[in-house]
């Protein structure tokens, strides 16, 4: 991997193919590496970029005050694109709509994946993972904590860990482990991020759902489709929140036409 170092810290990133950039942000209990099943294909037509957010996989965690949106756009000042194709995954979707409400000149299209809505009132189900994950890491058990977020992002409400592919919650879980590890410092350092209207987003812009996910995600997205102007809504039958993991050759499949818009 390579590091953008500065007096902020490091982020970690990956290149891979050329063509148009697209920039790949990953989920908040992931790293860059969920998106490994979709790069080659994508690689072939384009320049795809890869990094992991601040304190998830190989980049430190802040030591001072940052802005996930402030952090992409210093990795494409590096870089030197001016204007890119964001895909972001989950809380990785989130920081890429920040990005389109901060940064609008600079993103040509949108595609967000399971994306959280701030301020949305989470249903008891999410209430209840909230709480054990919590209660899990207070009593110092990490493990515990790993397989409740396994138990909700990777397998899902819907279906029994037989129905899941054999090896993405061993992919899962070590990215999982450093993201709780890092959680609170992270939390503490964050500055937040945009809070423009979405019905000013003016890009193309596709949002993804898994069919499998929690029905407050599924919901969200929806709220997405509706609110952003020309949204595409896309639904992934297989798929549960990381579809990029569950689905990777249908997501290429939608991905492909969209970003060569």
């Amino acid at each position: 991997m390579l590091t953008l170092t500065d007096d902020r810290g490091h982020l970690s990133y990956v290149v891979a193919g050329d063509g148009p950039p697209v920039v790949l942000v990953h989920a908040g209990v992931a790293d860059h590496r969920m998106w490994d099943a979709v790069v080659p294909d994508l690689a072939k037509g384009h320049t795809v970029i890869r990094y992991d957010l601040r304190g998830f996989g190989r980049s430190a965690p802040p030591a001072g005050p940052f802005s996930e949106t402030d952090d992409l756009r210093r990795l494409l000042d590096h870089l030197g694109y001016e204007r890119v194709r964001l895909v972001g995954a989950s809380w990785g979707g989130r920081v890429a709509l920040d990005f389109a409400l901060t940064h609008p000149a600079r993103v040509r299209s949108l595609a967000v994946l399971a994306p959280p809505w701030r301020g949305y009132h989470w249903s008891s189900d999410m209430v209840a993972y909230d709480e054990a994950e919590t209660a899990a890491l207070a009593s110092g058990d990490l493990d515990a904590a790993v397989r409740i977020n396994l138990d909700m992002w990777l397998r899902g409400p819907a279906r029994q860990w037989e129905d899941v592919a054999v090896g993405l919650a061993d992919r899962l879980r070590d990215p999982i482990r450093t993201s709780l590890v890092n959680q609170e410092i992270v939390g503490e350092h964050s500055r937040g991020g945009a809070t423009g209207d979405i019905a000013g987003i003016c890009v193309p812009t596709l949002v993804g759902i898994g069919k499998l996910d929690v029905a407050d995600f599924q919901d969200i997205a929806r709220r997405y489709a509706a609110g952003i102007p020309g949204a595409t809504l896309v639904e992934f039958r297989t798929a549960a929140h990381l579809i990029a993991l569950d689905a990777p050759a249908e997501l290429v499949s939608v991905l492909g036409p969209f970003l060569a818009r």
